[in-house]
């Protein structure tokens, strides 16, 4: 008997997306889809501005990643106002960018793993909801609680101090910042009292890796069969292959290992990826072109960034590295409960780089601003907490913008998402005949794994209540939950 599930919204996650899943007459999963039900229009809303607005007009896409966007909105503008792509600014002009980007990614990454993705870890997908959030880990846990909201708090306060605000700051203007770090900002966040300090958020961050690496040792079926499926992988590297989160080269492996894109110039991005347009949902689906949209479509973030690089240029994260490595023998890994043990790498990686930023002299010089010839054109690409973010822009002889196209982190995850929603809807609802609340979790934790940010991704507004109907061939409702 032909059903059609549908999860609306997923829960989690920033922004507003929905599932369906249709079940055969045998029960089995026909079809799976993710729909991205919110339409921003960013890149219209841009055109006509004054290209130096884009960097603090693009961030108000998001509340929770704005940094992202100022900055790759910020490297855009850096090539079209003649600075150079990324390594053309003073030491203290990119330094202090990465400061706050690092600020971002170390905020962003604690949120999304203690706040929205440990619930289902600690207690399990199917646990009772009312204790499956972070009040029920604060009930549980308070130091770990409490170390969650102060890491994000850490984050937020460096942030701070480098983009003038915690949330749509103005720190990064073409060709520079518009401040140095003062020596009682830098020992404010270097040099402050247990805990608010850089050597405790490290200790923290390791802290955070080991309790992942003592919760896989327990569950490692659960994490490593969860949803896995071979897929390409995405990043920027360093031009050596060091993991560098602010600039560097396109990278691209397969499933296997094999490089795809071999160190791709950021600036040459569009002759090697694609967009496709699916008339169910409000976001794109990229591929590389040369393989096509059926072959080419790929993975960013934590997972995709650990599979391409070649090693970390922090010594603790290099060594947790060493280890992530060991479990699928050096290959790229394609398991997709693992995207959370990358991320906590990543997020002490950014700890180790906060503190090294914050010892940095570099960052009291005063030379803030380089300047060159003007280009009509310039693209700025940057690795976001949730993987690669595309910012492109050209400009007219009156320094309107009149063409912007975005490609989000999320945008680029958008068929691993639909495929982990199919994985994981055909193991956990084939051949059911009720729907329960963990089934519906089940499928929203592996897209919550990818720490999708909805509103980035569409470029609607509103509350929506989560209905799941199952319905007969006929239209009968067999089932009905709320949520």
């Amino acid at each position: 008997m032909a059903q059609k599930i549908t999860i609306e919204p997923v829960t989690r996650v920033e922004g507003h997306g929905k599932v369906t899943i249709q079940l055969d007459d045998s029960g089995n999963v026909s079809q799976s889809r993710l729909h991205i039900v919110e339409f921003r229009g960013f890149e219209r809303f841009v055109q006509g501005r004054p290209y130096w607005e884009a960097p603090v007009l693009v961030q108000r896409l998001c509340g929770i990643c704005p940094v992202s966007h100022h900055l790759a909105a910020a490297k855009a503008v850096d090539v079209i106002y003649g600075a150079g792509t990324g390594d053309g600014l003073t030491p203290v002009g990119e330094k202090m960018r990465r400061l706050m980007h690092y600020g971002q990614m170390f905020q962003s990454h604690s949120l999304h793993f203690f706040h929205l993705a440990a619930p289902d870890l600690l207690f399990g997908y199917d646990s009772d909801p009312v204790k499956r959030n972070v009040i029920g880990i604060a009930m549980t846990n308070k130091d770990l609680a409490v170390q969650a909201v102060m890491m994000r708090k850490y984050g937020q306060e460096v942030i701070a101090v480098t983009a003038g605000k915690k949330i749509h700051g103005t720190g990064a203007i073409p060709g520079g910042i518009n401040k140095n770090l003062s020596i009682e900002e830098r020992d404010t966040l270097l040099k402050a009292p247990n805990p608010f300090n850089a050597d405790m958020m490290v200790t923290w961050a390791q802290a955070a890796v080991d309790f992942f690496k003592n919760y896989y040792k327990k569950n490692r079926d659960f994490i490593d069969n969860f949803s896995k499926f071979d897929s390409n992988h995405l990043s920027l590297v360093r031009k050596d292959g060091g993991l560098d989160l602010y600039h560097g080269v396109i990278r691209a492996v397969d499933a296997s290992g094999k490089k795809i894109l071999n160190d791709v110039d950021t600036q040459d991005y569009l002759e090697y990826i694609r967009e496709e347009v699916r008339s169910w949902s409000y976001m794109k689906f990229p591929y590389i072109k040369e393989l096509g949209p059926e072959k080419g479509w790929y993975r960013v973030g934590p997972l995709a960034r650990l599979n391409t690089c070649a090693f970390i240029p922090t010594p603790l994260a290099q060594k947790e590295f060493e280890e992530y490595k060991k479990v699928t023998n050096g290959k790229p890994n394609n398991m997709c409960m693992h995207m959370h043990y990358a991320r906590l790498i990543e997020t002490l990686h950014s700890a180790e780089m906060i503190r090294d930023l914050l010892n940095d002299p570099d960052l009291q010089k005063d030379n803030l601003v380089v300047k060159g010839t003007k280009q009509k054109e310039g693209v700025g690409l940057l690795e976001a907490p949730r993987g690669t973010l595309f910012h492109h822009y050209k400009i007219n002889d009156n320094d309107q913008i009149v063409m912007c196209n975005l490609i989000v982190s999320t945008t680029n995850n958008n068929q691993p998402m639909n495929n982990s929603v199919e994985y994981i809807a055909k193991a956990m609802m084939t051949g059911k005949k009720e729907i329960t609340e963990g089934m519906m979790n089940a499928v929203e934790v592996g897209i919550r794994a990818y720490d999708p940010c909805l509103s980035c991704a569409t470029h609607a507004y509103g509350s929506m209540p989560l209905e799941v109907t199952l319905k007969g061939p006929k239209g009968e409702v067999i089932d009905r939950k709320y949520k």
